[in-house]
């Protein structure tokens, strides 16, 4: 009987058992670069993030509320860590603060400490103060620390004039644009022909057209300073020219039809009431409306590989995604195409979810992030990135 050397040879034999103990070596190799990445001599890990306006307050306030958010950390490290985790982790949290950018215009900071990694954001977010300790850092902790501002815009249209106002659950401001104010501009600005007329009404109609053209054009200018979501309320005839004419129709959240010419501030506040009392509601539709306008601009990135690509290229202004999705990957950092990470396989080196890095991506080019629920979003791939452009 012939061996199996015989049958395939010498040299073939050899380079298999070559391959069979290089690929074992590897495996080794692998499974200790996965020891060292999940070591815990790299624990704690310490997310720090807090309001942060410069202009807006004196550095030594800030410094003095950085520092009780500290003096908290460490008293939290040393009560639960030995000294030799807890004093690295102490130390490098400490160089963070003292070498804090003060002449920054953002709103909010966000620092990431470990042993062997600090990270410091400058955001435009408005957040409030939150601390974590934990055995990792989940960049997904900043976007849930934003706070919830309820802000709207409300038009409110008459036959006669038209008022503008910006609410949230506290305020009711009216607010001072370029929108015409009054009809009887009007009364005056018409074709010769027009003015010949002898039925009344149907030179009203055409004043009333012609000024609500005017309100909306204001009104494309005043949503490029104000991306918040738009309520439109008028009497029936009133709303039904304005659906007529508008371009901004796309914007319009609810329009709430009514006399509301003898309303005062607090009586249109209070009927605004049940209107935003689900907010979430509110805000998810309002992001679908901005998700429908970029992709007729042709400025909406779908899908994780294209949001990630959009994102990495710093084009990103609003990311939209379905909360809890996440998309562990194999790492590849010369690649723009990702591909997902096999669990049956070990890799050296592996971002554990792609998503979180295309979140910070997105907040460190100055972009802002939005969950919403799960499914809203199954036409995209659960994830899209709305990138800047000239409109909204």
């Amino acid at each position: 009987m012939l061996s199996l050397t015989a049958v395939i040879g010498t040299g073939i034999i050899d380079n298999y058992f070559r391959l069979i103990k290089s690929d074992f070596m590897l495996q080794q190799i692998n499974d200790q670069y996965a020891e060292v990445l999940e070591a815990p001599k790299y624990l704690p890990c310490i997310s720090l993030i807090m309001p942060f306006e410069p202009k807006m307050n004196l550095k030594v306030e800030l410094a003095h509320k950085l520092k009780i958010a500290a003096d908290k950390i460490e008293n939290e490290l040393l009560d639960n860590y030995t000294e030799a985790r807890a004093m690295p982790v102490i130390k490098k949290l400490r160089e963070v603060l003292k070498d804090l950018n003060y002449n920054t215009h953002k709103k909010s900071i966000a620092i990431f400490v470990s042993s062997v990694i600090q990270k410091v954001y400058y955001l435009d977010l408005p957040v409030g103060e939150k601390i974590i300790i934990d055995d990792s850092f989940e960049i997904r902790d900043l976007i849930y620390s934003k706070k919830e501002i309820h802000k709207y815009l409300l038009v409110v249209l008459s036959s006669k004039w038209t008022k503008i106002f910006i609410g949230n659950t506290t305020q009711f401001i009216r607010i001072v644009s370029n929108v015409p104010a009054n009809v009887a501009a009007y009364k005056n600005d018409l074709p010769q022909k027009v003015a010949n007329f002898s039925d009344e009404t149907k030179i009203k109609e055409i004043q009333l057209d012609k000024f609500l053209r005017q309100t909306d054009n204001g009104l494309s200018f005043l949503l490029k300073t104000y991306k918040l979501p738009l309520f439109i309320m008028g009497n029936s005839k009133t709303i039904g020219h304005f659906k007529a004419i508008t371009h901004n129709a796309k914007h319009v959240i609810d329009y709430i039809p009514g006399n509301f010419e003898e309303k005062t501030e607090p009586e249109l506040q209070k009927i605004m009431k049940p209107y935003v009392a689900d907010w979430k509601k509110i805000i998810q539709n309002d992001l679908l409306k901005q998700i429908d306008e970029a992709m007729n601009f042709k400025k909406l990135a779908i899908g994780i590989n294209e949001a990630r690509k959009s994102a990495m290229q710093k084009k990103g202004r609003l990311l939209v995604l379905e909360k809890n999705y996440m998309y562990p990957v194999k790492q590849d950092v010369n690649s723009e195409i990702i591909l997902r990470h096999d669990e049956s396989r070990k890799y050296a080196f592996y971002n554990k979810d792609v998503v979180d890095d295309v979140i910070e991506r997105v907040l460190g080019g100055g972009g802002d992030v939005e969950f919403v629920d799960e499914g809203l979003l199954y036409k995209f791939d659960k994830i899209v990135l709305i990138e800047y452009y000239s409109g909204r």
